[in-house]
């Protein structure tokens, strides 16, 4: 593999309150030197990027790459192999808007990312869960209130985003068979959802012994669990039973922000997915008992935002998102933005993402032995969050694994 030299680049990974002037080499799919000097390289190609941002690839640590409708109930009886070609459209898409790394929180298989790694298309580094592990009648149970068909019609389904887990000793199985599976972490529906047909927002999905079972499987396997949540009951339920990644918190009390920052938990909310959801939701598809959840969360987005900051949470950068609405992905930059500093959004999709991904050092920086995974942006994004957005119009460069997916100079 070629080595490339950028030149009198601004550096911008989070690590520092601003972008850094320097030279960045990547050689054999990574990043071998950075440094505010010339590097010597005589072989490589050398890129000036004066006027121009280096960043890492951007991290979208909550997405549904499967999910190519928003009626997820008809979803999931789609046939296996049309929802695999809708998924790798989906991933390129993400790709081209500079994410290079992606966390799917329930529906990707092993089988898919098999498909991604062999090069049968280009997406982003996949982190897995497999099937989300619900309770009947919870946020992964798409079987609407006269629907009686077996739960286990579910595990089989590409198109599905979950399976179905009831007490203890189910959810034990199902979390050490998708570790078997090779999930890279589990996740939990602890709460109500939108999208689902029978559990209101405040529903609680586990008890606490349900919880702390996945949470036990996931230590033991060396990993953690991530779990859906809104209601500031659930989360701090959820913190005290020990899950680490906090997915949504659109209801979160400041006092538990705190307790879960404590804890070390890191949040991960989707914002731009309930605006999607209200602007297209019915004229996709999203069947009205969903509909009409929408601004129990939606409203709430922004403010949760600002007590997580205060309490000291950290946050990642998540979408969430269903369907034709993949395109709005980007405008969570913006949506974030209206009430964070532009470097703590930046964070977000960097450093942050990375740490909930456990994969520091690796991705979302700039520093030698990190994948040689970079985005070139036209300006600068801390001045101007929207240079993130447009699908990926002001991003003149994508590099995957030293790699170029996108040129544009």
């Amino acid at each position: 593999m070629s080595a490339t030299l950028f030149e009198n680049a601004r550096i911008l990974d989070g690590s520092a309150d601003h972008a850094v002037d320097g030279h960045v080499l990547v050689e054999d799919g990574r990043i071998k030197e950075v440094s505010d000097t010339r590097i010597a390289a005589a072989s490589a190609r050398k890129i000036d990027l004066r006027g121009r941002t280096l960043m890492p690839g951007l991290i979208d640590a909550h997405v549904h790459v499967i999910a190519s409708e928003v009626n997820l109930e008809r979803h999931a009886l789609l046939p296996d192999a049309l929802v695999a070609f809708r998924a790798a459209r989906i991933m390129h898409g993400m790709l081209m808007r500079g994410f290079t790394t992606i966390r799917d929180l329930g529906g990707a298989t092993q089988g898919l990312r098999a498909a991604r790694d062999e090069g049968h298309f280009d997406a982003p580094r996949m982190v897995l869960c497999g099937k989300a592990i619900s309770a009947t009648g919870g946020h992964s149970d798409g079987r609407g209130r006269w629907d009686n068909r077996d739960r286990h019609w579910l595990e089989q389904r590409l198109g599905a985003l979950g399976r179905l887990a009831d007490g203890v000793d189910a959810v034990r199985r199902a979390s050490r068979e998708e570790i078997k599976g090779g999930a890279d972490y589990i996740k939990i529906m602890a709460n109500g959802g939108v999208a689902s047909p029978t559990d209101p927002i405040a529903f609680l999905g586990y008890s606490k012994d349900e919880i702390r079972a996945a949470v036990e499987e996931a230590a033991m396997a060396q990993t953690y669990v991530a779990a859906h949540l809104y209601t500031d009951e659930a989360i701090g339920r959820a913190v005290e039973c020990g899950v680490r990644s906090l997915e949504h918190c659109n209801l979160i009390e400041e006092a538990t922000a705190r307790k879960a920052a404590e804890a070390g938990a890191i949040a991960c909310p989707t914002l731009v997915t309930y605006q999607a959801l209200k602007d297209e939701g019915a004229s996709l598809g999203l069947p009205p008992e969903s509909v009409a959840k929408i601004d129990t969360v939606r409203l709430a987005g922004l403010e949760s935002l600002e007590k997580m900051k205060r309490a000291g949470l950290t946050m990642a950068f998540g979408t969430d998102l269903l369907g034709e609405m993949h395109r709005h992905q980007s405008q969570e930059f913006v949506i974030r933005g209206e009430v964070l500093p532009a470097i703590e959004v930046i964070r977000s999709t960097t450093m942050h993402a990375a740490r909930l991904l456990r994969m520091e050092g690796q991705v979302g920086v700039v520093a030698p032995g990190a994948f040689g995974d970079l985005i070139v942006v036209e300006g600068d994004p801390l001045k101007d969050l929207s240079l993130l957005t447009g699908q990926g119009k002001h991003i003149s460069a994508i590099m995957l694994g030293g790699r170029f997916v996108k040129e544009a100079f």
